[in-house]
């Protein structure tokens, strides 16, 4: 016999003894809507079904196959037709079925559900708010609470907030003039006896206060003006607001009246109530897609009904007159600035070194001092070709343009200072009487580094050393007595500033040396680029040349 075979003869002999059996009758169930009840716990729970049908010749079960058992020593148990649980359990959780079968073969189930949660998430499963305007609040416990605290003649007792309220034992908790201070969450805790043991069931229910409705004259907010402004072919919203009162009220509406909501209109209506005034705003808002040349012809007619009254208003639309002129307008003064700004920007130096002549600053020299500029230079640790080019711009070029070509008075070491004179007192006296600060750097500025090819010393060039570049620092970054010019001469190369003094790296940050444009065209002359931003940096007047020896 092959497998097909067999397996329809087994199919067969299934099949033929179900339907010789005698069928078990379906119960009715008596429940329409399956009971749910949350509970919290380590609390105790005593339910028995609602309704006259069940006598106490009934079984229960859980999830329609544990039988439960009638042993009062259970912590699950049933006695008669109540189903008692005595210290309740997460895993008590289910589904239960009440079944009872009369002798007629009828057979009747009541189902209920059992949801246990601990206490921290109760807050999440209480029973339904008391949320009213009433002065009086009324409190009632609830139902699977109430009846079988009544029928095993329980003690109530409240809770708010976790917190005992004295004095209240009923089943029905009153707050008279209650407020917002009355708010929160109420328990009502029914502790009953059974088999001479004390058991605790409870249910919680939210109080709030709610705010009596004010019914007030409609005030329609907006629109405040007859008309309002519109551009042809350009979409708009018209709002119409209307002031309906305090607290919520649900009769009140506004609306713009006779719109065709298919024809290029579009409105909806919102209400709101505002806090903390608890103002209630009913808005109509009325988006037209394009504006034509009919709607410049048509009042628009916004209304708000309440429970009592209608008001209205009228608004039409007026053309806004065109704002290309003032926008080219606008751009033509924008453009004129920001050329001014860039001008400005560009011929800053021009606009100032030609300013100065006609606007002398005469107070100017009550300094007392007698030199514009002291020149500190270092002529140490640099090749042969590199010193000829400083000794070159420091003794011809430097003097020929700023002293006598445009007036001003320079100290050089090597050229303005006594013989036989200190020089630690020379330096300190001359930096006094100076103005400015001007720093010539070399590639080989600041650097301990010798080169190979040295040139010897020489009163020309060794009279330049580290404590004129003390000095001067100290004047300018401490005592503040002097501003800084900072002019290169020659490439950095790769090292950049990196090798000179912390101090004056300060001041490169500050402000970028000048660079000599050594042996381009017209570098000399004293009204070139490079000597325009060295003059603007000078002072403004040229110190009153003295005799030499009032200087000393």
């Amino acid at each position: 016999m092959d497998t097909s075979r067999l397996l329809f003869l087994i199919f067969m002999v299934i099949t033929t003894s179900e339907c010789s059996g005698t069928a078990e009758p379906k119960c009715e169930v008596l429940t329409i809507m399956k009971p749910s009840y949350t509970l919290l716990e380590g609390e105790a729970f005593y339910y028995e079904p609602d309704g006259d049908s069940f006598d106490e010749n009934i079984i229960w079960y859980k999830n329609e196959t544990e039988n439960i058992p009638t042993d009062k020593n259970e912590t699950v148990h049933y006695h008669g037709e109540a189903l008692i649980f005595l210290n309740l359990l997460p895993e008590n959780s289910g589904n239960y079925t009440a079944l009872e079968k009369e002798s007629s073969g009828k057979c009747y189930k009541y189902n209920v559900e059992v949801n246990v949660v601990k206490s921290s998430h109760m807050k999440n499963f209480l029973n339904g708010a008391i949320a009213n305007s009433n002065t009086d609040k009324k409190i009632p416990c609830p139902d699977y609470v109430e009846k079988p605290c009544t029928k095993l003649n329980g003690k109530y007792t409240w809770n708010k907030d976790n917190k005992t309220l004295q004095g209240h034992h009923e089943a029905v908790l009153w707050i008279h003039n209650a407020n917002k201070v009355d708010e929160g969450i109420y328990t009502c805790i029914c502790t009953w006896t059974y088999y001479g043991k004390e058991y605790n069931s409870s249910a919680s229910r939210e109080m709030k206060c709610e705010e009596e409705k004010a019914y007030r004259e409609l005030e329609i907010i907006s629109p405040k003006d007859k008309e309002q402004l519109a551009d042809e072919g350009v979409g708009i919203k018209l709002n119409c607001s209307v002031f309906c009162g305090t607290t919520k009220i649900s009769d009140c509406s506004a609306s713009w009246s006779g719109i065709n909501q298919n024809n290029g209109y579009n409105q909806i209506t919102k209400t709101v109530t505002e806090n903390p005034s608890r103002n209630t705003i009913s808005t109509a808002i009325l988006t037209i897609e394009k504006v034509s040349a009919k709607d410049f012809k048509t009042e628009f007619k916004c209304i708000g009904d309440g429970r009592y009254q209608q008001v209205s208003a009228i608004l039409t639309l007026r053309r806004r007159e065109s704002i290309i002129p003032l926008v080219i307008g606008a751009v033509c003064v924008l453009f004129f600035v920001v050329l001014a700004a860039i001008l400005v920007k560009r011929f800053a130096i021009d606009l100032t070194l030609f300013f100065r002549s006609y606007f002398p600053l005469s107070s100017y020299n009550k300094d007392g001092r007698v030199y514009d500029a002291y020149v500190v230079y270092h002529m140490q640790s640099m090749d042969n070709a590199t010193e000829d080019a400083l000794f070159q711009f420091v003794t011809k070029i430097l003097p020929s343009v700023l002293e006598e070509k445009c007036g001003y008075r320079l100290f050089i070491h090597g050229r303005d200072d006594i013989p036989g004179e200190d020089r630690l007192e020379l330096v300190e006296e001359r930096m006094k009487q100076s103005r400015r600060l001007m720093v010539i750097l070399t590639p080989g500025s600041g650097s301990e580094l010798q080169s190979t090819d040295q040139r010897p010393a020489s009163p020309q060039n060794s009279v330049i050393g580290g404590f004129d570049w003390q000095v001067g620092l100290h004047h300018a970054l401490f005592q503040r007595e002097m501003s800084v010019i900072l002019v290169q001469l020659g490439d950095t190369g790769p090292q950049g500033y990196t090798h000179l003094p912390a101090g004056l790296q300060h001041l490169i940050l500050k402000s970028a040396p000048i660079k000599w444009p050594e042996g381009s065209r017209g570098a000399a002359t004293w009204n070139s680029r490079f000597w325009k931003r060295v003059r603007y940096l000078m002072p403004a007047i040229p110190a009153i040349k003295c005799p030499q020896s009032s200087i000393i």
